[in-house]
């Protein structure tokens, strides 16, 4: 018997030492969870056995338990190189179409030929679909899909709105707005200008000219008039091209007349003919804040606003033409005038932006810390790719390891449970990061003494054992 006891005490002391060398050969292995042996004792007995004076029967490695603490974090220059700091598993599939999903702390991620996010092994990564806005669709394993990072450009945006802030100098000499001419700038008081783009991402100059009004100056009472007018882009022989503005009357419809309605002025110097150009009015009040815009009372009538017609070529009807590279010929431009001021200070702009974008070009990915995958384009615009897949386990012990630091969804584990990352009890994502192993090295040598001092005395019981059978063996 004392045999066996020795021998089984050499057993686990070698499952020890093996336990504690697999976790030294994996300390610098990216996600690896550190293992530990744990053992118990034999001990069985007949019915009539004399159970005060039994000795156990040995011992056995009861379980080579994994150990889930957190890595330390290493940073990277990789944004598809992702950590996990709390509680969480990457999922990844072997194929595109299959939903045999393992699960992984390993987050050195790379892209395959076409363009997939992979682990070294070639298993796809898994995030959940998003709408545009960034926001999931679904949080459930059925529905995640491979990530791919997308290789083509950018698509272009066709500009819509024009949102402007400014001041114009109330101090300014009053002008005759039927003069005005783009060519000629002491016909008009100050200028702006904002790139605009078509729907196939040319990109084209808007410019604004101010004109205060004479004849409104000088009137009984005299009124804040300004006039605004605008042009895009020139022609062949450097002109600006006129766009007609289309006024909206208070409480009606968007106006369709090509020609400048009742008392709004017309210009027709540098541009394509006489009454090219029509001048919109805005109107301040003895404070220099904005009265009306186009007739609108900002906060009573409807939202104020100056829409240009179509931009598209001309039809005959003496539309400019400004678009003749078959973009679309409906595009129009909507100014928005955002709290315009006339103070006896000089022309500022504060504000100018519009919504277009040109065409793009992949500059970079970036994944936040709840996993939304961003890409990001030279144009400025952002695509949403999906968010990273992040699952939980009841009993992380019960995974069934697979190699590859790779586990597989058990009974004893517990049903695998989908979340989005930085929610409940799901950790956070680090992008451009890796988690190290949780193996101690400090720790692991001092048990691999320790183990080595365990075999060595159950070697030494077994040998004792073998004398002493030697010497019985001897007696005559």
């Amino acid at each position: 018997m004392s045999f066996n006891i020795a021998l089984s005490g050499i057993s686990v002391s070698q499952k020890d030492l093996n336990t504690t060398a697999n976790n030294i050969a994996n300390a610098n292995t990216t996600g690896f969870k550190g293992s530990r042996a744990e053992f118990a004792d034999v001990f069985a007995s007949s019915v009539f056995g004399g159970g005060k004076t039994k000795v156990g029967d040995g011992g056995l490695t009861a379980v080579v338990a994994q150990q889930f603490s957190q890595g330390s974090l290493k940073f990277t220059t990789n944004s598809l190189d992702l950590a996990i700091t709390g509680n969480g598993f990457f999922a990844t599939t072997p194929e595109l179409t299959s939903r045999e999903t393992t699960f992984t702390r390993a987050g050195n991620f790379k892209l395959d030929d076409d363009n997939f996010v992979v682990t070294n092994q070639g298993n796809y990564l898994q995030v959940y679909p998003v709408n545009d806005d960034g926001t999931s669709q679904g949080v459930s394993l059925s529905t995640t899909e491979a990530l791919r990072i997308p290789d083509s450009a950018g698509v272009p945006v066709e500009s819509e709105t024009v949102e402007m802030t400014f001041n114009v100098d109330s101090t300014s000499t009053p002008l005759d707005p039927a003069l005005f001419n783009p060519n000629d700038n002491s016909t008009y008081h100050a200028s702006s200008s904002v790139t605009i783009y078509d729907s196939l991402g040319e990109s084209h100059i808007q410019t604004t000219y101010y004109v205060k009004d004479e004849a409104s100056a000088t009137s009984t009472p005299p009124e804040n008039r300004w006039y605004v007018f605008m042009s895009i882009d020139a022609d062949d022989e450097g002109n600006p091209t006129p766009v007609d503005l289309n006024g909206v009357a208070p409480g009606g419809g968007e106006s369709t007349v090509t020609a400048a309605p009742t008392g709004y002025p017309t210009a027709g110097g540098g541009g394509k003919g006489d009454g090219d150009f029509i001048g919109i009015p805005l109107v301040f009040n003895s404070q220099g804040e904005i009265q009306s815009i186009n007739g609108y009372v900002p906060g009573t009538d409807q939202e104020p606003f100056i829409q240009t017609q179509a931009l598209g070529p001309d039809t005959g009807a003496g539309e400019a033409g400004v678009l003749t590279n078959g973009a679309n010929p409906a595009q129009q431009i909507t100014l928005d005038f955002n709290s315009p001021t006339q103070f006896a200070s000089a022309f500022e702009v504060t504000s100018l932006e519009q919504d277009g974008a040109t065409v793009g070009r992949l500059t970079g990915v970036s994944i936040a810390d709840d996993g939304l995958v961003s890409a990001n384009y030279s144009n400025g615009t952002v695509d949403y790719l999906g968010r990273v897949a992040l699952v939980r386990f009841a009993n992380e012990q019960g995974l069934q390891q697979i190699g590859n630091t790779s586990w597989k969804e058990t009974i004893n584990s517990g049903q695998a449970l989908a979340g989005e990352a930085n929610t409940g009890t799901f950790g956070t994502i680090v992008s451009s990061a890796l988690e190290q192993s949780n193996v101690d090295i400090t720790q692991e040598l001092v048990d691999l003494i320790t183990s080595q001092k365990s075999f060595q005395a159950n070697s030494r019981a077994l040998d004792v054992n073998s004398q002493l059978q030697q010497n019985i063996l001897q007696i005559r």
